[in-house]
């Protein structure tokens, strides 16, 4: 008898250790994008350099993202995600494992979803959508730019202190039943005895419609090195959003910023974005866009070669400029399943004023030729 009750109890706990399994799920996943491309003005003398460069649209990248039922609508989720470089196999970020993302929270239908740990900045997520032509709609997932070329910069708009991803960052965002989607980040700063040091805090909100999509954000970070009260005060707000008739996606946007640069003075931008995307039946699908970000007093890198990006510190900045910087970009893509297809890519990118770009090497203009494969397990 006792033994018969110790194999129903052993048996018994096995059952329950098998259907908290079954209520838990860990995927692995990852995405590859091999570029070969050509640049023009490459170096001073204005030389060509073709190669094998950092993938042009996506980021090469592993992951693991899970998700444990709780019970009542409750879920543990989590993800983490790596990225290197595959013309080398190189880390992407040198000394960091999950540079991408490495987070951990709570998900649930009524109040939505909550993340703590490096991820993307919420402002990035929402203005994805009209950012460039290869947006997505809002939710709970997060959402990108393209990876490496001309027409990536306006995603620097939707920064925090450390760049297009939170470090010690916690968002919380939720998709209501009446399409409207609301989201608000916090990034710490983790300085002890300047609280406001290098944190970032962002609020937003969009709307996925039946053939639209609107969406804006509000965003501010104190960067620097120095004490709070000598904190840069950097502020972006932006508004924009897709429509989406018969084979065609249309998206434009609009987006905002200041920085103060202690004695430089305060630089004010402005940006606006328009593109299209045509889907027809068959294969192949079509991207174009055409993008201007105007820049006032703007700080330049220490070397003087670069505009500095949207939310970088200027501390060591000792001087300013202002001007414009006009790209125009083309792609196509071939898909041959659902998950891997081949590309052909383009942009030209124009400088005037004092508007500086390190790649262009001094000169006023550049353009980039691009054909690849994209490939996703």
């Amino acid at each position: 008898m006792k033994k018969s009750l110790l194999a129903l109890a052993v048996l018994g706990t096995i059952g329950s250790v098998n259907a908290a399994y079954a209520q838990s799920n860990v995927t692995i996943y990852g995405l590859i994008d091999a570029t070969i491309s050509t640049v023009n003005h490459a170096d001073k003398a204005g030389d060509r350099l073709t190669g094998i460069p950092v993938a042009w649209f996506s980021g090469n990248r592993i992951g693991f993202r899970g998700a444990e039922d709780l019970g009542g609508g409750l879920k543990a989720v989590f993800k983490l995600e790596a990225e290197f470089v595959v013309g080398t196999g190189e880390m992407d970020t040198p000394g960091v494992l999950f540079n991408r993302d490495a987070w951990v929270g709570l998900q649930d239908t009524t109040f939505g979803q909550i993340v703590l740990g490096r991820q993307n900045t919420l402002a990035r997520d929402f203005s994805q959508v009209y950012g460039d032509a290869y947006g997505s709609k809002l939710g709970l997932e997060e959402g990108g730019y393209t990876n490496n070329n001309n027409f990536k910069q306006l995603i620097f708009y939707s920064g925090s202190a450390t760049g297009t991803r939170y470090d010690n960052g916690v968002t919380w965002k939720k998709v209501f039943n009446n399409g409207v989607v609301a989201g608000l980040g916090y990034q710490f700063g983790n300085v002890a005895g300047q609280f406001a040091h290098n944190t970032t805090k962002s609020a937003a909100i969009g709307y996925n419609g039946s053939n639209f999509i609107v969406s804006g954000f509000i965003n501010q970070a104190d960067v620097g090195n120095g004490i709070d009260s000598s904190l840069e005060k950097h502020k972006s707000y932006s508004v924009g959003g897709s429509y989406i008739f018969d084979l065609v996606r249309l998206n434009a946007g609009y987006f905002h910023y200041t920085a103060e640069q202690g004695a430089l003075g305060k630089r004010k931008d402005d940006a606006y974005t328009v593109s299209a995307k045509f889907t027809p039946q068959g294969s192949f699908d079509y991207e174009v866009g055409y993008q201007v970000m105007k820049a006032e007093n703007a700080a330049y890198n220490a070397a003087g070669t670069s505009t500095l990006n949207a939310y970088a510190d200027a501390s060591g900045a000792t001087a300013t400029g202002s001007g414009k910087k006009k790209t125009l970009y083309a792609s196509t893509f071939y898909h041959l399943s659902k998950r891997t297809e081949l590309y052909l890519a383009a942009d030209y990118m124009k400088l005037s004023d004092g508007y500086r770009v390190g790649s262009a090497n001094g000169f006023q203009n550049q353009t980039e030729f691009a054909v690849g494969m994209r490939t996703r397990f």
